[in-house]
């Protein structure tokens, strides 16, 4: 992998375009907003419910939260950076996560290092556009995920709803396959776009 240091002019999508591309700050907040949700429903799960069956097949709670933990070490590492040591998932899932989620949003907040770029499958690309095209959305959807398996609020923010709705369908079937999302299921005709979204991603809520 070869990487090096540099500010992009944009950040290209290979995508359907959408109508203004955003700029490093708006990445970094976003990623901030999508993980609080995330890290108060991980605060809010009882210590009996981590092993609790999650809507993600074959999952737990716990998987879910080890699954954006690794997803963490995975973009991480597309730059050439660990994640540095800190708690497991195993023994401790809700101290995992937020060692993982500061690590990211420490790079994101550096515009140097959220500019670092690697070559991937769309071609060479930002650390911070790897971040805001793949891992916030995860960690949305996921938030919905652990909701659901534990009893807690499941309403997510109304944006990125919209905006990981807009996008998934512009990526169409590459959106879906094993560890990525599954078949579309339906949703009932008068669904609000929260529940039509994650019904295109294989979500029954």
């Amino acid at each position: 992998m070869r990487v090096r240091r540099g500010v992009t002019d944009s950040f290209t999508t290979g995508r359907a375009p959408l109508a203004r591309l955003p700029c490093m700050s708006e990445i970094a907040d976003r990623f901030r907003r999508a993980a609080a949700q995330f890290t108060a429903r991980v605060e809010g799960v009882p210590d009996d419910r981590w092993g609790a069956p999650s809507p993600c097949a074959g999952w737990d709670a716990r998987d879910v939260v080890r699954h954006l933990v690794d997803n963490c070490t995975l973009f991480l590492g597309l730059v050439g950076r660990e994640l540095p040591e800190g708690p497991s998932v195993d023994t401790d899932p809700a101290a995992a996560w937020p060692s993982a989620r500061d690590a990211v949003q420490a790079d994101l907040d550096d515009p140097e290092r959220a500019a670092e770029e690697y070559d991937g499958q769309f071609g060479r690309k930002t650390f911070a556009w790897g971040v805001d095209s793949f891992l916030t959305g995860d960690v949305v959807v996921h938030t919905w995920d652990l909701a659901r398996a534990t009893g807690q609020d499941e309403r997510l923010d109304a944006a990125e709803v919209a905006r990981i709705f807009e996008e998934a369908r512009a990526l169409g079937e590459m959106a879906r396959g094993e560890g990525i999302y599954g078949p579309e299921v339906e949703a009932p005709t008068d669904a609000d776009e929260q529940t039509r979204m994650l019904a295109f991603l294989g979500r029954r809520s």
